[in-house]
């Protein structure tokens, strides 16, 4: 036990260690809260005394929410060295977070976004005060569960700051190789003298490799031995990385350098962050610090991805997910530009499904009145034009080879590997089931949106029917009276567009059976077990009552559990026979559980998925075919509709050259629209309520048109009487 005149600790209760200090865990004597304590060694009193004071002095200036707090600076009650007394972070570092098995391949978008803005906010407070850190890394970021229940990281260790302004520079040198700017390395690691001198950037280096780190799992820059292996190759990567470029690696002894522009595959980030946070990567990955970006501008870029909202988009047709991030103050406009982005949908052929509806946005809206989505609740993107499927584009994880002989730092650098890759299957196969699961609601809601789109067609045409009926008959009784009155008296030209006006409304009838037959080849496409039915999408794939994903963790927790007895084991360094034997079986054990896991994911998860994707996109195919026939129909039904009314206009105008109200059709004109479409119950009130008050005018038009014809037929007689006394006369 060692202690300060307030603080104490066990030697053995250490946290970590450096080259001038170790870091316990301590406890206050009267309180019992728990800190950190930093105890330095006899090494650290042999730097000059301004440098051991640098430490102190700089964590007095710094008081932030992403800065580890300090709380006292004591002394050891022994052997009177420098004591620092600073915030516990109970959840270890960055570092231990990216030892995690389930992050081998990088963390999770939700806690990147984390450390993006928590790293950010802590620099950025150091730049407000005019300090370098000179050692970022993910070992000297700390964790810590805010009260929300979400980590926050802490940047820590400041033996290596120093004050320094944006236009001073320094030529100490400090820093952890693998995260080092080259031209530091060149100096630190390969031992190569130079007078180069290095500015407040170099921290912008460290923390982009930090964040590739972060992102994928992986060191951005990797020779093919590891970079404290083959130094030289090291150098040469990240100096000679091209422009533009954000990782290179040897993938073989000796081979050519592969540079890339892009993260991995494998990465657990959505496209749609990749697309903001890769420009950043590559312009803080500088090796000219001339070209590299300042820390303003840093800041700025990186506070435009954090302000942004997430809108969660869903396109059917291709079954891929997608996130895009999007300002508050953008348009659905732009909103548009950004799905085209990612999906190639054009913006003229999107269509959106919301939580079972149709979904327009105005043009002009902003992003921040769109609805809340999810991933679980995504907008639906529909094409209106066929495109082909993509689905989940994924790196098919493979279990690394299993050394046959006993070597406990092998079988646990091994199972490590192994506990990662089933872990990445386990979330593969996971995003696997949920976009299975978002096109069965997908499918779902289009039917739905289909059929009501037919339905109300069916009431379109039932009131069309009403309509051209009505037409028919009264420019029949115009054709009648029309033939008659031609043959006795002068009408105006006008009127010879009865007899047309009448072959064109009988055409129009006609017409419609053929519309008849497309709308029942429609209503029969929904029926149960047809084509366009939705039996397919829960007789193929994969379902969550299947519990693949939870057979899939179960297997990783054995896996995981034996992984963290190998560390155990390892620590002893020699095992006893007995022990010796256990862990051998534990290997064969391990190999077994993550075999039997690998066959889970292919054979069941995705095998079935892709059986899955195939019909879908058949599916799809044919549904696109099937809303073209129901948008022809509904453009059919208009265009009847434009000539019906349009032939209502020349009766009207008909009405004022013949007698008052001869146009007017008498109730049996009326014809049936038969079993072709069912109107509402409101619709059949009102049609009702007009045939009872038809049938009443219809009755008075009747007993007008019996006098007309009285008076016609006395007119008559009269015209034929004259007649013939004027031949007498002549």
């Amino acid at each position: 036990m060692q202690s300060t005149p307030n603080y104490l600790w066990l030697i053995s209760d250490i946290l970590g260690q450096g080259a001038t200090a170790n870091v316990f865990r301590g406890r206050h004597k009267k309180t019992g809260d728990l800190y950190a304590v930093k105890v330095f060694n006899n090494i650290s009193f042999l730097r000059p005394i301004e440098v051991q004071m640098r430490e102190f002095e700089v964590l007095r200036k710094l008081n932030h929410r992403n800065i580890v707090e300090l709380f006292a600076v004591e002394e050891e009650t022994t052997s009177r060295n420098k004591v620092l007394v600073m915030e516990f972070c109970s959840c270890g570092s960055l570092y231990t977070v990216l030892e995690e098995a389930g992050n081998a391949f990088g963390l999770p978008e939700s806690e990147f976004l984390i450390v993006l803005r928590d790293v950010g906010a802590g620099m950025n407070h150091l730049r407000e005060n005019g300090i370098v850190h000179r050692d970022i890394k993910p070992g000297n970021i700390m964790r810590v569960i805010g009260e929300d229940g979400r980590s926050v990281y802490k940047l820590t260790d400041f033996g290596a700051a120093r004050e320094l302004e944006d236009d001073e520079q320094f030529v100490s040198l400090y820093g952890t190789e693998e995260y080092l700017h080259p031209d530091m390395y060149e100096r630190a690691v390969l031992r190569k003298p130079q007078q180069k001198m290095y500015g407040a950037i170099v921290d912008l280096w460290s923390i982009g490799v930090t964040f590739y780190h972060a992102a994928t799992g992986s060191l951005p820059f990797r020779p093919f031995e590891g970079p404290r292996r083959n130094k030289e190759v090291m150098f040469k990567i990240i100096t000679e990385k091209p422009p533009g470029t954000i990782s290179g690696v040897q993938k073989s002894e000796n081979g050519p350098l592969v540079w890339h522009h892009d993260l991995p595959l494998s990465c657990n980030l959505s496209r749609g962050l990749q697309s903001l946070l890769t420009p950043i990567l590559a312009n803080i990955l500088e090796t000219d610090q001339e070209k590299c970006w300042g820390f303003d501008q840093f800041f700025a870029e990186t506070n435009d991805v954090l302000h942004r909202i997430v809108i969660h988009v869903f396109s059917l047709q291709q079954v891929t997910l997608h996130k895009i991030y999007i300002q508050t103050y953008n348009t659905a406009c732009i909103f548009y530009d950004f799905v085209y982005n990612q999906t190639t949908v054009e913006p003229h052929l999107q269509e959106f499904i919301f939580e079972g509806r149709h979904f327009e946005l105005e043009p002009h809206v902003h992003a921040h009145n769109f609805p809340q989505t999810s991933e679980d609740n995504p907008l639906i993107l529909v094409n209106r034009e066929t495109v082909d499927k993509v689905g989940l584009i994924f790196q098919e994880p493979s279990i690394p080879k299993l050394h046959s002989r006993y070597d406990l730092d092998l079988d646990v650098s091994c199972t490590k590997s192994i506990a990662g890759v089933v872990c990445q299957a386990r979330k593969i196969a996971s995003t696997l089931l949920h976009y299975q699961e978002l096109v069965r609601k997908g499918v779902r809601w289009l039917i739905r949106i289909i059929l009501e789109s037919f339905h109300e067609i069916l009431h379109r045409k039932t009131e069309m029917i009403l309509k051209l009926n009505f037409c028919i008959a009264t420019v029949e009784r115009a054709k009648n009276l029309y033939d008659n009155l031609r043959q006795t008296t002068i009408l105006p030209p006008e009127l010879n567009e009865i007899p047309e006006i009448h072959s064109k409304l009988l055409r129009l009838a006609g017409s419609l059976e053929s519309i008849n037959r497309d709308l029942k080849d429609i209503e029969g496409a929904f029926l149960p077990g047809s084509q366009l039915s939705d039996h397919w999408a829960y007789e193929k794939g994969t379902h969550p009552e299947d519990r693949n994903i939870e057979r899939l963790q179960v297997l990783q927790d054995l896996i995981t559990e034996i992984y963290h007895q190998f560390k155990k084991d390892k620590a002893l360094h020699k095992l006893p026979y007995n022990e010796e034997q256990i862990h051998k079986f534990d290997k064969q054990k391990m190999w077994l559980y993550a075999s039997k896991a690998m066959s889970l994911f292919k054979d069941e998860c995705v095998a079935k998925y892709q059986s899955f994707l195939e019909v879908a996109g058949d599916w799809m195919k044919a549904m696109h075919i099937l809303r073209k026939q129901v948008l022809s129909v509904a453009n059919q039904f208009v265009n009847i509709e434009q000539e019906v009314l349009t032939y209502q206009e020349h009766i009207k105008k008909l009405q004022e050259l013949l007698p008052q109200k001869a146009l007017m059709a008498t109730s049996s004109d009326w014809k049936s629209p038969g079993p072709l479409g069912y109107p509402s119950q409101n619709t059949l009130m009102e049609m009702t309520i007009g045939m009872k008050k038809l049938k009443e005018e219809m009755e008075g038009v009747a007993r007008e048109l019996v006098e007309n014809n009285h008076i016609l037929e006395r007119f008559g007689a009269l015209t034929v009487d004259g007649g013939i006394q004027n031949a007498d006369h002549l």
